[in-house]
């Protein structure tokens, strides 16, 4: 009997042993859980906070909250894939006018087919083209209905009542078969007013003929890409670009960079390229977060050899970069006219990345070259994913 209460003992004290470590675990796992909470909570008060001011900004007509918010409208609208979007919008608060310079999709882009049909004897798919009267007023539709599209979604969405009116500039960006030089001209161009726009049921018009009725401007066949007069330009002064952010004291020794917050990284990438070209001249310029079409600073580098206009992409990244980011890059490089992209993030690049990168003006710098970079210029930093992962980092802000 002693021994059977001594191994009764025993395993009571085990069991309380093993209850006081589960106990203790619990306990420090729920403080850091409770610590991760208040920093969550941290940052939600930021946030609504920070939307919250910005609806302020715009309920009482700020020209900037305006433009921004219109931009995000334009954004969010959802076209199938064969139709990109690709914008620039600017807002006079003297008259009430947004001008939104739209660059709708080519005709290469688009399906100009008018059957597919299956050939047993072949086993394979046979697409007929549209004849050329047919893809003419199937591209002018297109173009058209973009345009009334955009026109009805900005107006839709004026909650502040900022628009009165609103001019729509259609731009195409082709290759001038005479020189082989690429240009951009303005094949259409629309001004409506709210008040009359609103009268329009859009569900049973002709798109082509109610374009016309609002006294567009742009010649019978848009294929024929005949340039006309935009009825209202915007500034070309290129107002996405904002004062520089000095980091000073704030760039510590040790200091993980991709825990950085995205303004400051994207300042952290402007800091370390502007010494890089500041030798031969160049300068760098960070954008306006939600106007910058893509680009979150821009470099002008002088050299008449390897210089001119390149365009940035900071991604403050804790998983791998894909493919379809440096995809997106490419077409920023070949919507903004520039000789060159960069694409700089705090991780890595995937393979299928490297592979379309090849043989394009793309440079890509991954963390390792990024602290490389930084080392160069006398700044001993470190790139931590798992550590901003647990600060809840993620992706950076989207843009």
């Amino acid at each position: 009997m002693a021994a059977q209460r001594a191994l009764c003992h025993e395993e009571c004290e085990r069991i309380r042993r093993d209850h006081g470590s589960a106990l203790d675990k619990w306990r420090s796992e729920r403080a850091a859980w409770l610590e991760q909470k208040m920093e969550f909570l941290e940052r939600q008060t930021a946030r609504n906070a920070a939307i919250e001011a910005q609806k302020i900004r715009y309920m009482n007509k700020d020209p900037d909250a305006v433009a921004e918010y219109c931009d995000m409208v334009l954004s969010r609208s959802d076209y199938p894939p064969e139709i990109t979007k690709d914008f620039h919008v600017d807002y006079d608060p003297e008259r009430g006018t947004l001008v939104v310079d739209y660059v709708p999709p080519s005709e290469d882009t688009l399906p100009m087919i008018r059957e597919v049909k299956y050939v047993p004897s072949r086993e394979e798919f046979e697409s007929k083209p549209l004849g050329k009267r047919e893809a003419d007023r199937f591209y002018n539709r297109v173009i058209c209905s973009i345009a009334l599209r955009t026109l009805h979604e900005l107006f839709e969405a004026d909650r502040a009542d900022a628009l009165k009116d609103c001019v729509f500039n259609g731009f195409v960006d082709f290759v001038d078969r005479r020189d082989g030089r690429k240009k951009k001209t303005c094949i259409l161009t629309v001004r409506a007013e709210k008040s009359r726009f609103a009268a329009i049921d859009l569900a049973n018009v002709d798109p082509c003929e109610c374009v016309h009725s609002l006294g567009a401007l742009c010649a019978p066949n848009l294929r024929d890409r005949i340039p006309v007069k935009p009825m209202l330009q915007l500034s070309r002064d290129d107002q996405r670009f904002v004062p520089e952010l000095d980091l000073g004291e704030r760039i510590e020794a040790g200091m993980n960079v991709a825990a950085l917050g995205w303004e400051e990284f994207e300042h952290l990438v402007r800091m370390i390229l502007e010494k890089e070209v500041a030798a031969g001249g160049g300068e760098v310029k960070i954008t306006r977060a939600s106007r910058d079409a893509g680009v979150d600073a821009v470099i002008f580098d002088p050299d008449p050899i390897r210089g001119g206009k390149i365009v940035v992409q900071a991604k403050r990244y804790t998983n791998t970069v894909g493919v379809s980011v440096v995809r997106d890059l490419y077409g920023t490089i070949l919507n903004e006219g520039a000789s060159k992209g960069i694409l700089i993030t705090t991780s890595r690049f995937g393979p299928d990345a490297y592979d379309f990168a090849k043989n394009k003006p793309i440079v890509l710098i991954d963390g390792n070259n990024l602290l490389y970079l930084l080392e160069k210029q006398g700044l001993k930093a470190k790139i931590d994913l798992d550590e901003a992962k647990r600060l809840g980092v993620g992706l950076q802000r989207f843009r």
